[in-house]
């Protein structure tokens, strides 16, 4: 026999086997593609944030040797340069390519408030006794006292309730009864027992006043074309002396009204008053009018 090798012919495959195969190799050639590529994830922009700071100073043990402002808490200056408040870093903006266009944010205006101005603050000028003051009037404010007020206790009259009160005055004088003194001092017109001896002395003495006053006429009223006249009540006690001497309308020329009480002065004395008259009174009363004229001269009646 001679040595052959018998090659024996590889079966053929079934379909389930070639399934399998074609399975397999897909799956290496998926994998091959997911290990070949690579998968980037887009950062985010990073946002940089402000941050302020505020620096407190802490208080200091020792008082300034001169204070600046006034404060509640002892403070050293930290230096005289103006620190500017530090900004925050531009944020950075994306890139924005050609033909593209940045949305645009619609922004509602917000109502504006009305500005007040600023109200400038007293003044304080401290004093070396300030505290008392100061403690005073706190204490003044915290303890107000009510407020007093004055009433006025007048009665408030009008012109028609005054004239009332004047009428019944002037009534109650008149019913008053006269005075001791009061009752001894009559005018002329007012004698009732011995009417006719008051009025006999008046007489006389108008006669002797009027020629005592011509004798001695008035330099004031012997200009040319002067007229004046005056009113005088003139009081003779019971011994002929004057009581009193009074202007009760004057002439307008106080020369004129003087003169006149000169002329009575150079009359006096005059005669006494008659006996049965000195029974009602002591003093006795004439008022006359006296007219003083470059024509008639004087005339008093």
């Amino acid at each position: 026999m001679s040595d052959k090798t018998v090659f024996t012919p590889t079966r053929t495959l079934s379909s389930n086997d070639s399934l399998l195969l074609a399975l397999f190799v897909a799956a290496i050639i998926h994998v091959a593609f997911v290990l070949g590529t690579n998968f980037t994830v887009p950062q985010t922009e990073k946002i940089n944030k402000a941050i302020d700071i505020t620096l407190v100073n802490i208080p200091t043990p020792k008082a300034p040797p001169k204070a600046n402002f006034l404060a509640q808490d002892n403070q050293v200056g930290a230096g005289d340069a103006v620190q500017k408040k530090a900004e925050p870093p531009a944020q950075q903006l994306p890139s924005i390519g050609a033909g593209e266009e940045l949305p645009v944010k619609k922004t509602v205006p917000k109502p504006s408030k009305p500005q007040t101005k600023p109200v400038a603050a007293p003044k304080v000028i401290t004093q070396a006794k300030s505290e008392k003051k100061v403690a005073v009037a706190h204490k003044q404010a915290e303890d107000p006292k009510p407020e007093v007020k004055e009433l006025d206790d007048r009665p408030h009259l009008t012109a028609e309730a005054l004239q009332q009160k004047i009428a019944q005055y002037v009534t109650e004088i008149r019913q008053r009864p006269p005075s001791a003194e009061e009752s001894r001092i009559k005018f002329v017109n007012s004698v009732s027992a011995h009417k006719y001896l008051a009025a006999q002395y008046m007489q006389d003495w108008e006669s002797k006043v009027e020629r005592t006053g011509n004798l001695n006429y008035p330099e004031v009223a012997a200009k040319m074309n002067f007229s004046g006249t005056l009113t005088m009540d003139v009081g003779i006690k019971a011994d002929g002396s004057i009581y009193s001497i009074r202007i009760s309308r004057s002439s307008g020329n106080p020369a004129l009204d003087e003169a006149a009480k000169k002329i009575v002065r150079m009359s006096a004395p005059f005669p006494a008053l008659p006996l049965d008259l000195r029974k009602e009174l002591d003093v006795l009363v004439m008022s006359r009018v006296w007219r003083f004229s470059d024509q008639s001269g004087f005339v008093a009646h």
